[in-house]
């Protein structure tokens, strides 16, 4: 079977992709990373930042990520105990003096909605746009977060094309008809509105799914006609050819409390059997670059203009 690296036409996009959830990372906490093809080293500092660095020493190559240490606004080595501080600068080697150039690559990061997000461009520009917030995302009034995690071997923008693509809705994942697909596309945003038909305990229930993508590494979608819920869906490359795809899901509390059972289960249940109904798919599709397209299959060819400016060439 081909892998996606071979089947797919286009390089890594650009974009902001997220490494990890914030309270997943404690203050002094130091994680190893592999994305983007890269190792990484994520860290948050003593006082409460955090930062990602290209992993490997500048010194001997130990890899900061394995046996490193925070030492206050740095990640210090295990080798032989050089620091870095989170813009990559070696700031201190306690037997002797630092190196000129002695740094290593600190990647921009953004932190914000929950999750640590990284800022990827195969040339290493800046940032050319910024990370929304999402209320609901770090509401009180929204319940505990539930997260799922998988890595599936595609590409990011074959993901992101599911929303442009009606026609898949009914004949991979079983809703009633082939839903109207309405999309805008303002910059690095898509927005997306889908009237569908929702399997409950109480039998099917006519709602709609309105879902904002900013870029191809970040998407909220929200889920409305019966139990209030956000999704805050993040795809990110692990390498050409591999993606972790994490979905976290927040609903309106009912008297403060978290929703649980009924339809509020429902809807993750089949959010979930939806996505892993896909997986499959992704894996062995070839990506057509001119598809055959017929009247019903969506905004597939919007969908791909607007993605075109994340590739860099």
């Amino acid at each position: 079977m081909l892998t996606m690296a071979a089947n797919f036409p286009h390089p890594l996009p650009t974009g902001w992709f997220a490494v990890e959830y914030s309270d997943e990372l404690t203050v002094g906490e130091v994680r190893p990373l592999e994305f983007f093809g890269r190792d990484l080293v994520l860290f948050r500092d003593a006082g409460g930042s955090a930062h990602v660095l290209d992993a490997h020493c500048a010194h001997l190559g130990a890899h900061l990520g394995v046996g490193g240490e925070v030492a206050g606004a740095c990640i210090r080595c295990p080798f032989h105990a050089w620091e870095y501080d989170g813009d990559g600068e070696c700031t201190n080697v306690p037997y002797g003096h630092v190196p000129p150039n002695a740094r290593v690559r600190s990647w921009p990061i953004c932190e914000r909605n929950g999750l640590v997000m990284v800022w990827y461009h195969p040339r290493n520009e800046p940032p050319s746009w910024e990370v929304p917030s999402i209320p609901e995302a770090t509401s009180p009034e929204w319940s505990d977060p539930q997260r799922f995690e998988w890595t599936v071997r595609t590409q990011p923008q074959e993901i992101a094309e599911n929303v442009s693509d009606s026609a898949h809705f009914r004949f991979v994942h079983g809703t009633r008809n082939v839903p109207s697909t309405e999309s805008t596309f303002e910059g690095p945003i898509r927005h997306s509105h889908n009237p569908v038909s929702l399997d409950t305990p109480r039998g099917p229930v006519d709602g709609a799914v309105t879902s904002s993508a900013f870029g191809l590494g970040l998407v909220t979608v929200r889920y409305q006609g019966i139990c209030e819920t956000l999704q805050v869906g993040s795809v990110t490359p692990i390498d050409e050819e591999t993606v972790l795809i994490r979905k976290s899901f927040t609903q309106l509390r009912v008297d403060g409390e978290n929703p649980s059972g009924g339809v509020a289960e429902a809807i993750l249940r089949n959010v979930v059997g939806q996505l892993e109904q896909d997986i499959p798919i992704w894996e062995s599709k070839a990506y057509r670059e001119r598809p055959l397209l017929t009247s019903g299959d969506g905004p597939i060819m919007p969908f791909r203009r607007w993605a075109r400016q994340f590739y860099d060439d």
